[in-house]
């Protein structure tokens, strides 16, 4: 085979994007250069932030915006075809990188991590329990606490509830948008109860499934949620802000802001700490996910789409909140 296929931006969204806003286009399979390896991709991340970098972007951030005529990007799984010598990657090892969204890709070599064998499904490195955990590090977690996480059902918040109980929490919530979704978290997912966001106010559902309060928030979501959690929040307690959901999937916005009034009275009478996300210093995550996968202490809840001609589909669903963990496609 000579080509290769890949998704790129078409247009610029209007609203939310949809699958006629990306097209799918055959090109040449690329040559790498000096430092530089040709990787086969079996698998990538779909994920609903990819709606900021396709509205422009956010200043600071770590990715560039996606602007029409660009490939998309995101974290894949692939095979090593080639290799420069002395790169330390061998033909047929699976690497993971950031250049998903394509049938083949030419990736540096820095840029390549080999899996090796410590999870036991290659597609394990593609799930977000490195942010989850790595955020109720930050929070401090203390046995016994009652953690509320915002979008339970997202990539995140799947393997936040789960991950919080192997920690030690007392009682996990997590957020929903449908009866069906909440019905799994409290059954699959580690967590004691769920709110549905869209139905009751939110700081009554909590007042009611967190009587004490809540400790620990993880917040993927922002805005309504974000203001529910301090409503209810315990003398003390750590919000650590992970994602701003609300404002990068509002219809009517481009999703480059994500504005959210709060009343800091409370912040500060209550002692609340409010920090954003922090994943680097973690270093032992990699084993410790491992060990739990082995054990069957964690279920990785994944939605798996066949074919890079429906990714764009899968990646409008993700952000209308139709699935359920995280969102593969496999080529």
């Amino acid at each position: 085979m000579s080509r290769s296929r890949e998704v790129r931006l078409a247009t610029v969204p209007v609203g939310l994007p949809q699958p006629a806003d990306f097209e799918v286009v055959e090109v040449p399979i690329p040559t790498p250069g000096a430092g530089e390896a040709l990787v086969r991709n079996r698998y990538f991340h779909v994920f609903a932030a990819l709606r900021t970098l396709l509205g422009g972007g956010v200043e600071g951030a770590p990715f560039p915006p996606i602007h029409p005529g660009d490939a998309l990007f995101g974290a894949a799984i692939g095979e090593v075809v080639s290799a420069p010598a002395g790169a330390g990657l061998r033909s047929g090892e699976l690497v993971s990188h950031w250049l998903g969204w394509r049938e083949y890709a030419v990736v540096p070599v820095a840029q390549c991590q080999p899996l090796g064998d410590v999870l036991p499904d290659p597609r394990a490195h593609l799930t977000q329990g490195r942010t989850a955990y790595s955020a109720l590090l930050q929070s401090e977690l203390k046995a016994g606490e009652t953690v509320f996480v915002s979008g339970g059902a997202g990539a995140v918040g799947s393997l936040v509830g789960q991950i919080a109980r192997l920690l030690g929490a007392g009682r996990v919530i997590g957020s929903t948008g449908s009866p069906a979704k909440a019905r799994r978290l409290v059954g699959e997912l580690g967590y004691d109860a769920a709110v549905l966001r869209g139905g009751e106010p939110l700081p009554e559902q909590l007042a009611r499934v967190a009587p004490d309060g809540i400790d620990v928030m993880v917040d993927n979501v922002g805005g309504e949620q974000l203001r529910a959690a301090l409503a209810v929040a315990r003398s003390g307690a750590r919000f650590v802000l992970v994602g701003a959901l609300d404002g990068q999937l509002a219809p009517d916005g481009s999703g480059t802001i994500a504005p959210v009034e709060l009343d800091t009275y409370q912040v500060i009478l209550r002692h609340v700490t409010l920090s954003g996300l922090d994943n680097t210093a973690v270093t032992d995550w990699i084993d410790r996910f491992g060990g739990w996968l082995r054990q069957g202490e964690i279920t990785l809840p994944q939605v798996r789409v066949a074919g890079i001609e429906n990714a764009a589909r899968a990646l409008s669903e993700t952000i209308e909140g139709r699935h359920l963990g995280t969102v593969i496609v496999e080529l």
